[in-house]
């Protein structure tokens, strides 16, 4: 690239980072600015989601077919309800979701989305002649008299004799109708006391089917939807409450706005931090991850993603991440710097060499995102998607943004210097920690303290029972604002008669909310009577209701599950990729058993400080998993360059010199995670926090794996591979003798 073209794209760059931020904040004309224009989620805009699970023994195509009934019928309704935004979505094979934005009367819209579907048909006059259940099947055939489409219906025998005896009434023109919309000898059908179709009856139909026909013929989607409305209704299937959840805007609102400021503040640390490391070279990352955010953030109202709190963790994550390649290439350029090579040929060369450990690293984390996505409950779906895109926007930012800057930078004679580089002026790089360490010799010490750790953790979560979340366990959730700060032990003797056995926390800036949580799953009408007991004694209404959440048993089940599931399917393709990649495997089997001791620390840790264990807790274990391997990759990546380089080096210390030469990056990469995370886990709501803190735990015990457990697993594991039959059969000779 000529040194023009790059002060032009350099030029752009920067003014499209100026320009994007300004109309991201403030907006410009008729473009809006970001927070207009993105969707957010109910734990922001408020409102209420319930997951229902279908009563019914059908498997396979036949019970999907009856969920996507069931789906339609439910979708029609809820828009009746005229609630923007609303949507209603598979969850599973036998659960459906419904989300209803900004809904104030909860107890009313679950009551109303809950009903079973009742069709009807009806003469003109409102007289009811046949219902659902009469109904065998309802199907669309191109209408070859009239084009396009027709629907056909097929009755049960009670329901022939019926039909047969409406319709000739309704051709016999002695019915006068009540509808001035709808014709004398029509017969409407009807989906919960609204006309769907109002076909008319030229004669008597003597028969087990009929079909629905008009000039001009349906357009095909019109005809499905119509098929599926009456199949819906003659297939109807009762519907059980498994898992809901209402949210006041009022707390959303909060924890957005808080969550801004927290990201902010965590960025503004990490710009601080990589200037401080690595000077101009610092800077130019920053404008760089100054567009990351900026086309992340318009990616997602792009796509119509909807944002939740869940989702703006992982956009704080993912800004970890993409510093995390950015330090990859600054460490292999101050690197090369130090080896004696100029600046621009510096800046070729550490590109050239980390570009492949950057796309290894982050597409480690892009398998574990995909996992979380295909498994995931909703929630977590929102948090694996936004991390996903994140991760793909940071390899663009880093790679090709970072490069053109950078490139600038090396071609300039004034800022063409070491101390610009982060390096100092005798060609030693400005690191965190300057000198060596042996980490094989002591890996048994290594071994022994996360065995230890894992022992003694596991054991006293076992022991004493780890404390899982009532979306774990099933349960209730209500968090209610008192107007003053109440005694916890009165208020629990106030709702003693409902058998609770409740645990009752003091919340708020104040200390005026109360959140009362039990493992007892109420359904909606039970918690209205229990929010009715409180409001009677301390004169609160169903405004006062800030949150409100429903899990059921087996959701609690399904959940574990996944954990399980995830954890092995992301091990699995991790695990496939890498022994592609290294081409040995012995680099995979030495990845996984560090993601092995991650889970096992991290569950260990839970267990021994009693740390809640709730959905967002499989989220952050996930990603653990994806961080883990990112920084295991990168160790790994410099062990084999380093064994094609020094063939006739000890293997020792060949792995030795590779985690010094990336100790620096692993613990700033750490750092500046962290860094993103300890404002959004002091600052925001208890939801995030659920997010954040296994996040954090994870970037620790990830980071230690993957220097003290990884590295030292490999060398054990190739130990011998450069040794003659000889040599290993005089070792085993010397063993047994030593033995003996």
């Amino acid at each position: 690239m000529s040194s023009r073209l790059r002060k032009i794209l350099s030029l752009l760059i920067i003014l499209t980072v100026i320009v994007g931020w300004y109309v991201t904040i403030f907006g410009i004309g008729k473009i809006h600015s970001i927070k207009d224009i993105m969707k957010f989620g109910l734990d922001i805009n408020g409102g209420v989601y319930v997951v229902m699970e279908a009563k019914t023994n059908q498997d396979g195509e036949e019970l999907a077919k009856t969920m996507d009934q069931t789906r339609q019928v439910l979708n029609k309704r809820v828009n009746e309800m005229g609630t923007s935004e609303a949507t209603v979505s598979l969850e599973g094979k036998k659960r459906i979701r419904v989300e209803l934005p900004g809904v104030e009367n909860a107890d009313e819209a679950i009551q109303k989305i809950g009903q079973t579907a009742k069709l009807s048909f009806l003469l003109s006059d409102g007289t009811k002649v046949l219902d659902g259940k009469d109904v065998k099947n309802a199907s669309i055939d191109t209408d070859s008299e009239h084009g396009g489409y027709k629907i056909k219906l097929e009755f049960t025998a009670d329901g022939t004799k019926k039909f047969t005896a409406a319709t000739s009434k309704a051709a016999s023109g002695s019915v006068k109708s009540s509808n001035k919309d709808v014709q004398n000898n029509a017969i409407m059908i009807v989906l919960d006391k609204e006309v769907i179709s109002s076909p008319t009856v030229e004669n008597t139909i003597n028969s087990s089917t009929c079909e629905i026909t008009r000039k001009g013929g349906f357009d095909r989607e019109e005809a499905s939807n119509l098929a599926a409305l009456i199949r819906g209704g003659a297939l109807p299937v009762e519907l059980k409450e498994v898992t809901s959840s209402v949210q006041t805007a009022t707390i959303g609102e909060n924890a957005l706005k808080m969550s801004i400021i927290a990201g902010a503040i965590g960025l503004l640390c990490v710009f601080i931090l990589m200037i401080l490391m690595y000077n101009v070279l610092g800077l130019m990352a920053d404008i760089a991850l100054l567009l990351y955010v900026l086309l992340e953030l318009w990616a997602i109202s792009a796509m119509g993603i909807v944002l939740t709190l869940p989702g703006i963790a992982a956009i704080i994550l993912s800004i970890g991440m993409a510093v995390d390649a950015n330090v990859i290439i600054f460490s292999r350029i101050k690197e090369e710097i130090s080896n004696g090579k100029t600046i621009r040929v510096a800046v070729s060369e550490g590109f050239r060499h980390a570009v492949v450990t950057v796309l290894d690293a982050q597409i480690t984390t892009l398998i574990a995102s995909v996992v979380l996505y295909q498994i995931g409950s909703t929630t977590v779906k929102g948090f694996a998607i936004t991390l996903m895109l994140g991760i793909i926007v940071s390899i663009f930012t880093a790679v090709v943004i970072s490069q053109i800057l950078i490139g600038l930078i090396a071609n300039s004679r004034k800022f063409a210097k070491n101390k610009y580089f982060g390096v100092n002026e005798d060609g030693t790089p400005k690191n965190l920690i300057k000198r060596s360490f042996g980490f094989i010799k002591k890996r048994k010490i290594f071994y022994g303290f996360s065995i230890c750790v894992i022992v003694l953790g596991i054991s006293v979560g076992l022991i004493r029972g780890y404390n899982y979340g009532i979306d774990f366990t099933g349960g209730t959730m209500l968090q209610l604002n008192m107007g003053k700060t109440v005694n916890t032990a009165e208020l629990a003797d106030t709702i003693k008669e409902y058998k609770l056995n409740p645990s009752i926390v003091l919340a708020g800036k104040n200390q005026d909310q109360v959140i009362i949580k039990t493992i007892k799953a109420l359904d909606n009408k039970k918690r209205e009577e229990v929010i009715k007991t409180i409001g009677k004694k301390y004169k609160i209404t169903d405004k006062d209701v800030l949150a409100s959440e429903q899990f059921g048993p087996t959701v609690g089940k399904e959940l574990k599950s996944n954990a399980i599931k995830s954890v092995i399917i992301a091990s699995i393709g991790m695990l496939i990729y890498i022994i592609f990649r290294f081409k040995s495997w012995k680099y995979g089997i030495s990845s996984v058993a560090g993601l092995l001791h991650d889970v096992l620390v991290i569950l260990a840790i839970y267990g021994l400080f009693n740390i809640t264990i709730n959905n967002p807790f499989i989220a952050g274990i996930l990603t653990v998993v994806g961080y883990s391997i990112n920084d295991t990759i990168v160790i790994f990546d410099r062990i084999r360059e380093n064994r094609s380089l020094y063939k006739k080096e000890p293997l020792g210390e060949n792995i030795d010199k590779s985690i010094n030469q990336t100790l620096n990056r692993s613990l700033m990469t750490s750092l500046t995670t962290l860094i993103c995370m300890v404002p959004l886990t002091i600052m925001v709501s208890s939801s995030i926090r659920e997010f954040v803190i296994p996040l954090m735990v994870g970037v620790l015990v990830g980071t230690y794996s993957s220097i003290f457990l990884c590295s030292p697993v490999l060398y054990d594991l190739s130990k011998n591979d450069n040794k003659s039959k000889y040599q290993l059969s005089k070792e085993q000779k010397g063993k047994r003798k030593a033995s003996k």
